[in-house]
Order: C-alpha cells, then sequence, then structure tokens
C-alpha cells in the first residue's frame, strides 16, 4: 500500500472543558479522592476559586456533558465502594492528547482560566507541576503551539500590555476582549460520496497499479528483517492451522508465509490484484473478497491467523471498530491476529492523505493513517487480549514510521 493535518478528539464547547479541566486538576491535587462522583464533578466545576469565568452548572446539564464524553472516549466511568457501588468519572484527554506532565499542567489551567501570559500560568501550575520559571513555561507553551495541530496559540499584544496572553485551541474559546478564537476544521472523512464511491475508487486505483505494484515491492521483505520476524511469528502461532492474509495485493507476503511452511491464504477486494498473485504465486491460493465478511476456511473452524497488512488504509475512522471485530471473529480459539498501518505525524487523531499519482500513474485515492490508539481501542473492543504493539521507522524508501499490533482471541 502507499505511504500516506491531524485534527484533535475534539472540539470541546465550554462545558466539556470546564469538566475535563476540572477533572484534570483534582486528578494531581487530591488523587485520594480521584475519580471524581457526579456531586464532586459539580463542585469542582462551580468551585469560584481559580475558576474564570465563575459557573453555576446544574446535574442535568453535566450528567448529558458526561455521558457525551463519555461516548467519545474523553471520559471513562468507573465503579467504586462495596455493594451499592457508586460511578466516578475519570478523564482520558491528557492520554488521548499524548500530553507530557508539564503539558498537561498548563492545558489544564488553560481549560479553567482562559487566556493567561506566562507569569500567569507559571504560578497557577504550582500545585500541578512546578515551572521554575516564564522561560520553561514559554518552553511548554511553544511545544504545544508547534503540533501539527497546534493546542495553544498566543495571542496579539493589546495596548498597554507588556506580556502576551496564550489560549488552548481544543474549542471555541473567548479571550477576555470577548474576540472568539477559530476552532481547527474536523478531520476530513474517506467517506464524504460514501462507501461505494470510496470502493470503487480503490478498486480503480490498484487495478491502474497492480503489475507496478507487483514489481516494486516484490522483494520488499529483503530488506525488512523486523517484518520477516512479525511474519515467523505468526506462523509459529497458527501451529499448522490455516492462515488468511487479507488484503494481500499482488501475493508477496502470502508466498513467504507459504515458504515458511504456511498454510496460506490470499485474499484481495480487488480482481486485478488477485490476478497478479496467481500469476506470480500459482502454488499459493488467492481469492477475491472483502476483508469485512472474511469467511472462516472450509478446512477449520476458524484462522490459525490472520494478517491484515497496511490493509485498513482505506477505511475510514469510524469503520475501524466493525472492521477488526470481523478479522477477530473468523479466528480460532487462540489465533492469532496482525495489524499494520501507518502512523500519523500528529498526536491523538487519524491523518488523511490523498494521491493524485501513484508510481506515475493517475489514481483518486484516500490513504488514511490511523491514530495508534484508536487501533488499540478497536482490538480490546474486539475481545482480543495479549496484545503486543510496536512502532518502526521507515526503511527501504519508505516515508513514514509504521505500527504492527499482535493480539490473540481468548
Amino acid at each position: 500500500m502507499p505511504d500516506a493535518d491531524p485534527s484533535t478528539p475534539v472540539p470541546l464547547d465550554p462545558v466539556d472543558q470546564r469538566i475535563l479541566g476540572a477533572l484534570m486538576e483534582k486528578q494531581r491535587t487530591v488523587p485520594a479522592t480521584y475519580p471524581l462522583t457526579l456531586n464532586a464533578v459539580q463542585a469542582a466545576c462551580n468551585q469560584q476559586s481559580s475558576r474564570e469565568p465563575v459557573v453555576d452548572y446544574d446535574s442535568t446539564l453535566l450528567t448529558d456533558a458526561l455521558r457525551s464524553l463519555t461516548d467519545r472516549g474523553l471520559v471513562r466511568r468507573v465503579w467504586a465502594g462495596a455493594g451499592q457501588r457508586t460511578v466516578k468519572f475519570h478523564q482520558l484527554l491528557d492520554e488521548r492528547l499524548g500530553l507530557a506532565h508539564d503539558e498537561c499542567a498548563v492545558v489544564t489551567v488553560l481549560l479553567l482560566r482562559g487566556a493567561q501570559t506566562a507569569g500567569e500560568l507559571r504560578t497557577r501550575c504550582e500545585r500541578l507541576h512546578p515551572l521554575p520559571d516564564k522561560e520553561s513555561v514559554a518552553e511548554v507553551l511553544r511545544r504545544l503551539a508547534d503540533r501539527d495541530v497546534p493546542l495553544a496559540r498566543e495571542l496579539p499584544l493589546r495596548p498597554r500590555e507588556h506580556d502576551r496572553r496564550w489560549i488552548h485551541l481544543l474549542g471555541p474559546v473567548a479571550d477576555d476582549a470577548g474576540v472568539e478564537v477559530p476552532v481547527p476544521e474536523e478531520p476530513a472523512t474517506v467517506l464524504a460520496a460514501g462507501p461505494a464511491e470510496r470502493d470503487r475508487r480503490v478498486l480503480e486505483a490498484y487495478a491502474t497499479v497492480a503489475g507496478t505494484y507487483a514489481d516494486r515491492l516484490g522483494d520488499e521483505l529483503d530488506a525488512k528483517p523486523f517484518d520477516r520476524w512479525l511474519l515467523s511469528r505468526v506462523v509459529a502461532a497458527a501451529g499448522g492451522d490455516p492462515v488468511a492474509d487479507v488484503g494481500c495485493g499482488p501475493g508477496h507476503v502470502t508466498a513467504y508465509l507459504a515458504g515458511l511452511g504456511a498454510d496460506a491464504h490470499g485474499f484481495d477486494l480487488s480482481p486485478r490484484m488477485v490476478e497478479v498473485a496467481r500469476e506470480r504465486h500459482p502454488y499459493v491460493p488467492f481469492e477475491v473478497a472483502d476483508l469485512r465478511r472474511l469467511l472462516r476456511p472450509r478446512t477449520a473452524p476458524g484462522w490459525g491467523a490472520v494478517l491484515a497488512l497496511y490493509s485498513l488504509i482505506h477505511l475510514d475512522p469510524a469503520e475501524l471498530d466493525e472492521a477488526v471485530a470481523a478479522l477477530a471473529r473468523v479466528l480460532r480459539p487462540g489465533g492469532l491476529l496482525l495489524l499494520a498501518g501507518h502512523v500519523p505525524t500528529g498526536a491523538g487523531r487519524p491523518e488523511v492523505r490523498h494521491l493524485d499519482t501513484w508510481w506515475d500513474e493517475p489514481v483518486d485515492l484516500d490513504v488514511v493513517l490511523h491514530d495508534p490508539e484508536a487501533v488499540r481501542q478497536a482490538v480490546a473492543r474486539a475481545g482480543l487480549a495479549n496484545v503486543e504493539w510496536y512502532v518502526r521507522g521507515p526503511v527501504a524508501g519508505e516515508q513514514t514510521d509504521r505500527m504492527s499490533v499482535l493480539a490473540t482471541r481468548a
């Protein structure tokens, strides 16, 4: 598959911002009573100190907002106490954004108190993560501002001001002059014209480049020892049971598995790719199939292993859960799933890249670099266990870091 501007898992409205800021603050200042109950969340949001503006949110408003944040993966419900259990709330924003401790402190205070100078932030972050001086705060702010998707922005200097103020960019924010800062655009989707049109473009693109693809990448494993090690793990885990290589392309990986002694079968959505695979590797079985509707093998109750190497890169992020669950479903108990894909350049969000040409051939193709955390969550929701996660840098002319995940069906 080809080498493939990220957006945050937000925007957060003002209520979301106050809830997450309050949870992040209490997680660090009162860890003994964290996570927080609904009543504690309400008290933390409405407290009159260290909050700008002071608000008076009721429990109904907060319940609805917490439900929305939970559905979006930014808050997790946890249970505490014996007998009649009490639900509590734990924030996940710092994990989703990949924030360091000093960055988390600055973002927390920006969420709770709006536009502030580096000096104000240094004083107000003291209980969360001590920052020795204004220069150290400025360094954190530069890191946040220099991300591929900026999380902070410096405001223009106003008359009679000596120090510039900063705001976060996690949602609509008004500075104290009432000027609203625009929210970054939502990420692009590969389903704008619908899944049928997306599939048509994918099939057309791969039909166009199938022969060149096989010529260019047919021997790619020679320069990729880590990938060869992963494939040997797959063959060993399958233990003689059939192995499915889904999204097999021109079949070189399937043939490599067969050469290691696996009962390997290749599947691809592209009829042209399957033709090329059969021509180049006539001793290996290949079929046209959609990985989202993969069947169990004819000779066993489930696949000993399923590989999807760069096979999810044309699926929308919203389709990730369904695809991973479909692959997990056809594994035998103890069967191994191997996923591989490109790592996006920004934290906490997928990236969509569009190709107009590929190996000098005209195409109309979108490539998705899935958020690694979203892949992890999809694997967990599919009921897989013993998860191993790897990231390696580019080799042999690649342009992106690569992620691989191994997991087994219980």
